[in-house]
């Protein structure tokens, strides 16, 4: 069994953009790319950002097993792991690195203990993250205050994870971020 590295945080708070920055750090690195039923957005493409399952398929490869984790996020919205992703980095000698939500994290580091390590991105206020959502503009603001009130609940996970990372300063983020996930490659 290899190593996985657990990045969770609510949206908005920075969590793709620092997964995005390790990924290019040449440290062995593998995305794993989580299952939707939610609609892509943007220029987002099945296999890439996500696997795109109507919520009909996301039901019938949960009864098959095929699922490391998974929850339903929002009422008929699943979002979840593939097991076979998981062996498919493992098989290419990387490591694994999941960019989850806060329960989904919490499920994925029980399974695996100290082969896992677990990062929480936290905003610096809920203000902040309030405009971070609108500035991307890709949200209605209905979805952006249903967001916003997830975003409250999951902070109060951030306690269970191994390391919480204030995202104020990205450059910072950014910077512990990497140290972090260099000294549990290296230990």
């Amino acid at each position: 069994m290899g190593k996985v590295i657990i990045f969770s945080a609510p949206s908005g708070a920075g969590k793709s953009t620092i997964v995005n920055y390790l990924l290019g750090k040449n440290l062995g690195l593998e995305f794993s790319v989580s299952a939707t039923c939610r609609a892509p957005r943007g220029k987002e493409q099945h296999g890439k950002e996500y696997y795109f399952f109507t919520e009909e398929e996301f039901k019938r490869r949960i009864a098959a097993g095929e699922f490391l984790e998974y929850e339903e996020v929002y009422p008929g919205c699943f979002y979840g792991t593939l097991n076979s992703e998981v062996q498919r980095i493992w098989a290419e000698g990387k490591t694994v690195l999941f960019d989850v939500d806060v329960v989904g994290g919490l499920n994925i580091k029980k399974k695996f203990g100290n082969q896992a390590l677990a990062l929480f991105i936290q905003p610096p206020s809920v203000a902040a993250l309030r405009e971070r959502l609108q500035g991307r503009g890709t949200d209605s603001p209905e979805k952006i205050e249903q967001r916003v009130a997830k975003a409250e609940y999951e902070l109060s996970f951030a306690p269970r994870f191994d390391t919480v990372i204030v995202n104020d300063r990205l450059d910072d983020a950014l910077a512990e971020a990497e140290r972090k996930v260099r000294d549990f490659l290296n230990a």
